[in-house]
């Protein structure tokens, strides 16, 4: 636990604004966009400055696909396969969904706003300079992932599986964790001490490299004395 900093008063605070590197968000400016002319997703298929509204993808398969400089609003995504798809330079607005399959997929330069989604698989994916503002997402699959440069804001994960993820330069604010699973996680300048709740289900003596705040420290007291394994009882 040693890596798991608390800080307090302006002293500490300094050391972390000089020792904890910042997530690098990403800087997605799109360039005029066609509409998507329909036709359904294909595998290894290649979308390239594209607008897609309020298209239905449940089920389709575009496993392998590139999406660059594409926009994809209000687009329902249940049960569609897009394992090991490419979405770069691109805004991902109003998904929504339940057992979307993005498994080793990259997603490079990103922004995910006001997503629905629940289940989605996203184990061993690569997201780097990646956005994820707003919404919720239960039962998100993290699991083995690569996150750099990845900030959550504003937004609800409800039981995220991070299980053997790497996560190096990531954020959390004003965001929501329920039950989150760090097992076997490795972290690297991750930023806690934003999350509105903080709530860590399993594998809480991952959090070396973490910045957590003071508050978060007593929240988590009870859970870390298990870790321990210490008994904590008031004095008769």
């Amino acid at each position: 636990m040693g890596g798991a900093r608390a800080t307090g008063g302006a002293a500490g605070k300094a050391g972390v604004r000089a020792g904890a590197k910042g997530a690098r968000r990403p800087e997605v400016r799109l360039p005029p966009l066609e509409a998507y002319r329909g036709g359904g997703l294909e595998p290894d298929g290649d979308y390239d400055g594209l607008r897609f509204q309020d298209e239905d993808f449940a089920g389709q398969d575009g496993g392998g696909a590139r999406f660059m400089d594409c926009a994809l609003t209000g687009c329902a995504v249940d049960e569609t396969r897009l394992h090991h798809a490419r979405f770069l330079d691109s805004v991902l607005t109003g998904l929504r969904g339940v057992g979307t399959d993005l498994a080793e997929s990259t997603l490079r330069d990103v922004e995910i706003v006001d997503a629905r989604l629940g289940g989605v698989q996203l184990h061993g994916a690569v997201l780097e300079r990646v956005l994820i503002r707003g919404g919720k997402i239960d039962y998100l699959n993290l699991r083995k992932a690569r996150l750099r440069d990845v900030v959550f804001e504003g937004c609800v994960l409800a039981e995220p599986d991070f299980g053997g993820a790497r996560l190096e330069r990531v954020a959390f604010t004003d965001c929501t964790l329920k039950g989150a699973d760090l097992t076997g996680v490795t972290l690297t300048d991750v930023d806690l001490r934003g999350a509105a709740e903080l709530e860590i289900a399993r594998g809480v003596e991952r959090l070396r490299g973490a910045v957590i705040s003071p508050g978060q420290l007593l929240d988590l007291a009870p859970v870390l004395a298990a870790e321990l394994g210490v008994r904590v009882e008031a004095e008769e």
